[in-house]
């Protein structure tokens, strides 16, 4: 039956498919750190009708397929399966059309996050998703992961970037639903089945992406809060007096800030003095001068109030380049600290600070020299924590950090997944965040619409 399905793999897709050890390294594995492993083929679609060839095969030979974008995950959600094979959309990559009267953009799932962004202000527009993998990561991969990033707060995650998407099914059916009105409410918004469903119900091959108006100015603001309720006033205030020109709010506790800032000679400390937490905050509007004064009054408040002990406003590109540089710096993890344990999880905005000493005092307890960093974007309730034993080298105790983490996440009444997915990583805590029910009608819809369980086999659900 293998040998059958591989040749009619060869005869429908030609030089497109690639098996065994003629497969790349780079589509073994995604950013998640797990063992890599070699799909047994390899499937380079460069059009929706060849990705619905091989959905259609692999359905009628029972074979695991595992749709892969940009590779940039964290969960191992595009980590391949073992005689499985590799979707790559990587070719599917181009925008299709720019509609600047709907103020809608049409792309191909391989197409890079960077590239929309860019071809949006061409136009004079804006696309509001962004994130730190912007130049790897491709709108499919954003988009099947429902991912967050910077923006959050003003602009939401990726599904509300959305007002259509062509999706193949499990069976190779091809749906169309390209719709670019933002009201449409005929019938079920089928979008949303697929959307953060991690390619385990369908392959997202287009999208028409939402743009707005692209923003005259930006304006950043670094500054430094003597605690975490101080930086709540701080953010309360920020969402009262600037409201949609709110575009970011980034926090940095010391143990991130001062341990990338300390270890990497390039970043550039602001602040002379240390202070209890650091936050990061981006304007935007249509004036440069009202939404510099705007961010100014908001700040001259504060520090009036005690909320902020100091604050730069940069007046050049490249200072502001620098205040963001130590944020964006989490590429440089591996690097300094060697191998990790990460989290992307949702908190209740109140209970974080509590959340972090708490955390962060109880790794501390059990393990010395760990090395724990908190940051994230809290404007819109999403902390990161990074981990790293020193002492224990390349046998990190992952299961024993993840489970410290995960029980105070829950008993805070948060998440154990923000914007990365639960792909494999996550599968064994979803219970924690998600109550028997929904589970169990994840459970039905996975099976309505893959009865064969061949999307992403394993990846979510225990199914």
């Amino acid at each position: 039956m293998r040998e059958a399905f591989l040749q009619s793999l060869k005869d429908e897709l030609g030089s497109d498919v690639i098996f065994g050890a003629d497969i790349p390294a780079r589509f073994h594995n995604d950013w998640a750190g797990l063992e890599p492993i070699v799909p047994f083929a390899l499937v380079r679609a460069r059009t929706t009708e060849q990705v619905s060839a091989t959905l259609r095969l692999c359905d009628r030979f029972r074979i695991s397929v595992v749709p892969q974008g940009g590779l940039t995950g964290l969960a191992g959600g595009a980590r391949p399966i073992e005689n499985g094979i590799a979707l790559s959309l990587d070719r599917m990559n181009g925008i299709d059309e720019i509609d600047p009267v709907m103020a809608t953009m049409t792309v191909q799932a391989g197409t890079p996050l960077s590239i929309i962004q860019a071809a949006a202000e061409e136009t004079g527009l804006f696309f509001g998703l962004d994130l730190g993998a912007r130049d790897s990561c491709v709108i499919g991969g954003n988009l099947s992961t429902n991912a967050g990033g910077n923006r959050v707060i003003r602009f939401g995650m990726a599904r509300e970037q959305v007002l259509g998407i062509e999706v193949v099914l499990p069976d190779g059916t091809i749906v169309r639903s390209l719709n670019k009105m933002l009201k449409n409410n005929a019938g079920y918004d089928l979008k949303q089945l697929f959307i953060g469903s991690e390619g385990t119900l369908g392959v997202i091959t287009r999208a028409v992406l939402r743009l707005q108006a692209k923003p005259a100015a930006l304006a950043t603001a670094f500054c430094g809060c003597p605690d975490f309720p101080a930086m709540l006033e701080l953010l309360k205030s920020a969402r009262q007096r600037m409201g949609a020109a709110l575009i970011s709010f980034e926090v940095m506790w010391p143990s991130f800030y001062d341990f990338m800032s300390g270890n990497l000679p390039d970043l550039r400390r602001a602040f002379s003095e240390p202070h209890g937490i650091y936050v990061l905050i981006e304007a935007a509007s249509r004036d440069a001068d009202e939404n510099r004064a705007m961010l100014e009054q908001v700040l001259s408040d504060a520090l009036e109030q005690g909320w902020v002990s100091d604050a730069i406003l940069p007046s050049s590109e490249r200072e502001t380049r620098d205040l963001w540089a130590v944020r964006e710096s989490v590429s440089e993890y591996g690097r300094l600290m060697g191998p990790q344990t990460a989290f992307d999880v949702g908190l209740p905005t109140g209970a974080a600070g509590q959340v972090v000493r708490d955390i962060e005092a109880a790794i501390k307890g059990r393990w010395p020299d760990a090395i724990a960093l908190s940051y994230g974007h809290i404007g819109d309730s999403n902390l990161h924590l990074v981990c790293n034993i020193p002492s224990a080298g390349g046998t990190q105790p992952h299961k024993e950090i993840t489970e410290l983490v995960f029980g105070a996440v829950r008993q805070a009444g948060g998440t154990i997944s923000a914007e990365h997915g639960i792909g494999l990583q996550k599968k064994p805590y979803l219970r924690l965040s998600r109550t028997p029910e929904e589970l169990a009608l994840m459970e039905r819809i996975k099976r309505a619409i893959d009865p064969n369980n061949i999307l992403n086999t394993g990846k979510v659900l225990s199914i």
